[in-house]
């Protein structure tokens, strides 16, 4: 069984909402990185996604936009972002961290080759922004001879028969923007995203994940009341963003999202 599934089997067990908190690695600075990571599991997380640095974050909003540009600009390209995988598996061998990014990166280094060199660093699973389902099967059949995971996205537009083959298909959990556009807007609109998400849920043969929007404990509580986890991203880009060095940004990273993960954790589960 792989890492990502046994934490997966052990939240469904313990009845526990997921927190899934994401950062660009390489941003606020290239040391930062591991620190911050180890400090979100110290807080609470669940799964880390660490998004990978690219130049046309066409699904992101200005903060994790700039976000990426900063981290690209000190040179976090695949390779650093993998190096910072070894490194957070030198203390932790059991947090599940899935790469959040974009196809280009992968597709330039072919499905296979990215895939054996994800899998030796300690990656889990990998979440492709811009790569259709239709279009998927190479790369979820790579991902799968590796051990990882191809997480997919659903949204509000997402057609039928497109979201029927997702929870239906989809690999480790599935990804549920809470509306239509790009990452840190600020109109969630929770009941209607509930519903959404009590439909999405009962189809699906994984656990389903609500993202975007949520920026605070209340939020991410919101969120959960219909869902099995939250991700929360350009919020915690953005707490992190002015952070001094490595040590400040591990700090302000605890900070933000302990509150999340004790709001969390007084959310009912349903059934």
């Amino acid at each position: 069984m792989t890492r990502l599934q046994t934490r997966l089997d052990a939240l469904r067990s313990a009845g526990r909402k997921a927190l899934v908190p994401f950062v660009t690695a390489g941003d606020p600075s290239l040391a930062a990185t591991v620190p911050v990571m180890h400090a979100l599991v110290d807080a609470g997380a669940d799964v880390i996604e660490l998004g990978v640095p690219f130049s046309d974050p066409m699904a992101d909003g200005p903060v994790i936009q700039r976000s990426s540009e900063r981290a690209l600009a000190r040179g976090a390209g695949i390779r650093y972002v993998l190096e910072c995988v070894r490194a957070f598996r030198e203390r932790d061998a059991s947090t599940p961290v899935v790469l959040m990014g974009y196809l280009n990166p992968v597709e330039i280094r072919g499905s296979a080759s990215f895939a054996a060199a994800a899998a030796e660093a300690g990656v889990d699973g990998v979440l492709l922004v811009d790569l259709p389902p239709e279009e998927a099967e190479e790369y979820r059949a790579a991902f799968a001879r590796n051990g990882l995971a191809l997480i997919s996205l659903a949204s509000p537009t997402t057609p039928e028969a497109r979201l029927q083959r997702l929870a239906t298909q989809a690999d480790g959990y599935l990804y549920y923007v809470s509306f239509a556009g790009v990452t840190g807007a600020d109109r969630l609109d929770v009941g209607d995203a509930g519903q959404r998400l009590q439909r999405l849920r009962a189809m699906a043969a994984i656990p389903v994940y609500a993202g975007f929007g949520i920026r605070d404990a209340q939020s991410a509580a919101a969120m959960a009341a219909n869902a099995d986890g939250v991700v929360v991203g350009s919020a915690l880009v953005s707490a992190l963003e002015a952070s001094a060095d490595g040590a400040e940004a591990a700090t302000r990273a605890g900070d933000f999202l302990r509150p999340l993960r004790a709001a969390l954790d007084g959310v009912a589960v349903a059934a």
